[in-house]
């Protein structure tokens, strides 16, 4: 890869496993993004991360999240990326709020920071409203609301359940999520006609009424050890089919994430830890 010329202050973190690098552009300004993204994740030749995350002002909210994906595509939310960010600037002091609001491509969200000796420990993101009209999700359906509705993903029918919180999911119901060859067929439903933007695939064993298990392929990252959206995406599609209760707990590779759906103002919460891994320079 071309070198760029830069030097870039850094901070590595990660919700779940789900891990970014992260940069204070309230600070410093950072060129040619994508290609920067590309660089820093590759876990050979850069850092190591599933993308690049840039904390930068607002005009609208407290921050903004502005997230670029292991291959240099632009995200619009990523519900473990927001809590790290909200750690970050708690923890360096760039608020002293322990509820803030953080802009997104898909809105702003706020956030409720449980603290400990002056350092973030966990986060509750209200992670807004589910959509499920297909258009909107995207997904091509004659459908009111995809549910279960099959498709077929190489030489396989699935049956899917399609959500956006901000990003879009199918939720695929499996007997059990070690057996998946992710792999394979993650591709096939990332770029399967069906989304025309690509889509993020949770394969979901559900445990009881309120316990999942979830693995995830992400669309521009590929499998990841967890998805906040992907969890909060999950949950609602084990609601719908009326396979759990309205608070789950999300058993994901990297760790767990607690979902919980009010009915009322149809809104998903999602509480989950960020950890600070180390802190950094690089020269792009």
């Amino acid at each position: 890869m071309e070198r760029l010329g830069l030097y870039m202050k850094f901070t590595k973190m990660h919700g779940c496993g789900n891990d970014y690098v992260y940069v204070d552009c309230t600070k410093e300004m950072i060129e040619h993004v994508p290609e920067t993204a590309r660089k820093v994740s590759d876990r050979h030749f850069g850092i190591g991360s599933d993308g690049l995350i840039l904390i930068r002002p607002s005009d609208k909210a407290d921050f903004m999240m502005d997230m670029y994906n292991y291959d240099g595509s632009r995200a619009q939310m990523c519900g473990n990326g927001i809590r790290c960010v909200a750690k970050y600037v708690y923890d360096h002091n760039l608020t002293d709020k322990d509820h803030i609001t953080i802009e997104t491509l898909s809105g702003i969200k706020e956030l409720q920071l449980q603290t400990k000796e002056g350092k973030v420990t966990s986060v509750t993101v209200n992670m807004g409203n589910p959509i499920t009209k297909p258009s909107l999700v995207p997904v091509i359906s004659d459908q009111e609301i995809v549910i279960k509705q099959p498709i077929i993903v190489g030489d396989a029918t699935y049956e899917v359940t399609c959500i956006s919180m901000g990003n879009p999911h199918a939720v695929v119901f499996v007997d059990d999520t070690t057996t998946i060859p992710i792999e394979q067929i993650g591709p096939l439903f990332e770029h399967h006609p069906m989304f025309p933007e690509r889509i993020n695939t949770e394969f979901v064993h559900v445990v009881d009424r309120s316990t999942i298990d979830m693995r995830v392929w992400e669309r521009g990252s590929g499998e990841t050890l967890a998805c906040g959206t992907g969890a909060c995406a999950s949950a609602v599609a084990c609601i719908l089919n009326d396979y759990t209760d309205h608070e789950v707990t999300v058993h994901l590779l990297g760790g767990d994430l607690s979902i919980r759906y009010d009915k009322i103002s149809n809104t998903v919460y999602m509480t989950g830890p960020a950890t600070t891994v180390f802190h950094g320079e690089i020269d792009i």
